[in-house]
């Protein structure tokens, strides 16, 4: 399959072209960035994703069957900034697809979507994908209505639209919570290989997550669609030191960003 990756020259990206290609697909680049220097890809495109025409010139130009979405600013903005990071581009990015005929989305979500969820409201201690959005910060609000718009479209339009809620991702967990919600490189490149291959999944989510024995995530809704992830936080758990506020990093689902550290003005 050729896809277009978003955000191709930033951390997930860089773990996720070389390992889409190893798996069958051509992968073409697109970042605000050139393409880093050993990263291999079918092609590479530098834009800006809130850049209605240039996304639009660039979906022509590489003419993918699918596009994998994990261009945005990774850390909290003000609102007005996180609308445009994770909303302003997804509705770019899916104008384009409808006006070129590419069928498949999938989007890198977060955690954060349902990060005000606390851990003592989950029956049977899991968190489901159709449990209510609940944002801990600006930046879950982005991915929030960044999915409500990839809704949408599926619905009116017929994309198959696939969010995916990442947890931690990381070469490995260093703290306690991160022991729940690591998500691993290899993990990564078989969800999203899922995500692009599973037939007919209309929009859906799914949780970004490992096969953690700590986990509180429900896998279910990604293994529907091809995910099985095959590992387990558990085997860093000897070099995770306990600290102080690992407890209040577990109370809700998305840890510390849920603090009032990350309290601010909208505007």
């Amino acid at each position: 399959m050729r896809v277009l990756v978003t955000g191709a020259a930033g951390s997930i990206g860089r773990v996720l072209l070389p390992g889409l290609a190893g798996l069958g697909h051509e992968v073409v680049g697109l970042d605000r960035a050139p393409a880093p220097a050993g990263l291999v890809s079918d092609g590479w495109h530098v834009a800006d994703c809130a850049d209605p025409a240039a996304v639009d010139a660039v979906v022509a130009d590489a003419s993918p069957e699918a596009v994998v979405h994990l261009a945005g600013q990774p850390d909290e903005a003000s609102l007005p900034d996180s609308l445009t990071s994770h909303v302003t581009t997804t509705a770019s990015l899916v104008d384009a697809m409808v006006a070129h005929g590419v069928p498949r989305f999938v989007y890198a979500s977060s955690n954060h979507a349902v990060g005000r969820t606390p851990r003592a409201d989950l029956a049977d201690g899991v968190l489901r994908a159709d449990a209510r959005p609940r944002p801990d910060t600006f930046y879950g609000v982005g991915k929030v209505a960044a999915e409500a718009v990839m809704s949408l479209y599926a619905d009116r339009y017929g994309l198959d639209a696939i969010a995916c809620r990442i947890g931690s991702f990381l070469p490995e967990p260093t703290t306690v919570r991160q022991l729940a919600t690591w998500l691993s490189h290899g993990d990564c490149v078989r969800m999203v290989h899922a995500a692009l291959t599973a037939p007919s999944p209309g929009f859906a989510v799914l949780y970004g997550v490992s096969a953690n024995t700590r986990g509180w995530w429900d896998l279910t809704p990604g293994r529907t669609l091809g995910f099985d992830p095959q590992d387990d936080a558990e085997t860093f758990a000897g070099s995770v030191d306990a600290r102080p506020e690992d407890d209040a990093e577990t109370t809700v689902v998305g840890g510390p960003w849920a603090g009032e550290s990350f309290y601010r003005p909208a505007l």
